[in-house]
């Protein structure tokens, strides 16, 4: 039930392999987070594959988002504003959510606010953190993006650095693949670098005066090391790999936060569930700065992250027309 005061977003996420929806209440509470995972789908090709993610979001976004209003306790008529996901990510399942939540909004006459994943990754510190307010420093971290993000108010944001060819996770997901983990690679790579020793020197690439990164270089001296030495010890190089990316991501976050005197830093999106990447964050915190990071469970795809940033676009006056499209390729 609601509060006269309280605003509920209905959160619906579809735009990679998590079919999810989410009931929110003012943007901070989450009453409901139902996904919908296809990973044991697509497990067998070794990532995802579109078109499947597509079908087996159409075949569930509806029961998903019944369950999440079950969760919740609450009704369509309670719901103040309905917010999918609309960009970036594969344009087939964008569409699913996209189609879904503006019949949904013009069937039950509430307000559609689109949502930018990327925006949502990083809405889900608030959902951990209730005191987390900007201004602060986001390092966003996933199969798609790399970004140091200033995160200067709820809707408004400067990327002070991206990366110039592979994201993270795209990185952390190949080497998966060459050394024979399968798919999903970041979790993979993980627990085998946990047995493993950094032994492995792997070139990190720099740019001076700018917070760019660049992955590719250390991704192929993986892939050239593992072709190189068939007997290659996997957690070793596991481990190696998942060093050096931590190192390049650790520099220029510290650099970050000198050029903009924040003393707040937050990570999001799918790698940082990553445990090395989040305990070599927390070893940054100090009397002068704090750490945040979401729980494990709001770090990949969810509807509830999205429900969040949606609340803050619906306050500050964005709505949508049924003309909304999904957008693959939708930027910060």
């Amino acid at each position: 039930m609601k509060n006269k005061k309280d605003i509920l977003t209905l959160g619906i996420e579809t735009s990679c392999d998590e079919t999810s929806a989410s009931v929110v209440r003012n943007g901070r509470e989450i009453l409901s987070n139902v996904i919908d995972t296809q990973i044991p789908i697509h497990e067998k090709y070794g990532g995802v594959v579109p078109e499947i993610a597509s079908r087996n979001h159409i075949e569930a976004i509806s029961r998903v988002t019944m369950f999440a209003l079950e969760q919740a306790n609450v009704k369509f008529e309670d719901i103040d504003a309905v917010t999918p996901t609309y960009g970036p990510g594969l344009v087939g399942a964008l569409l699913v959510g996209v189609s879904y939540a503006k019949a949904l909004s013009f069937a039950i006459n509430k307000p559609l606010v689109g949502v930018n994943h990327i925006h949502g990754h990083i809405a889900s510190n608030y959902l951990t953190y209730k005191e987390l307010e900007p201004p602060f420093l986001c390092v966003l971290i996933s199969g798609g993006n790399t970004e140091i993000v200033h995160v200067k108010d709820y809707t408004e944001f400067e990327v002070l650095g991206k990366t110039r060819d592979d994201a993270i996770g795209e990185a952390f997901d190949k080497v998966a693949r060459v050394v024979g983990l399968g798919y999903p690679g970041g979790p993979k790579v993980d627990k085998m670098a946990k047995n493993g020793k950094p032994i492995y020197d792997l070139p990190k690439t720099h740019f001076k005066d700018s917070l760019d990164f660049s992955f590719s270089g250390i991704k192929t001296a993986v892939i050239n090391l593992n072709h190189k030495y068939q007997d290659i010890n996997k957690e070793d190089l596991c481990a190696s790999f998942q060093k050096a990316v931590t190192d390049v991501l650790i520099e220029n976050t510290i650099k970050a936060i000198k050029q903009t005197n924040s003393n707040k830093i937050a990570i999001a999106g799918g790698v940082s569930a990553n445990s090395y990447i989040r305990q070599a964050m927390l070893n940054l915190e100090s009397k002068d700065l704090k750490v945040y990071m979401p729980d494990m469970k709001l770090c990949t795809d969810n509807a509830a992250m999205i429900a969040s940033s949606g609340y803050y676009n619906f306050i500050l006056g964005k709505r949508d027309n049924l003309d909304l499209n999904a957008i693959p390729n939708l930027k910060l």
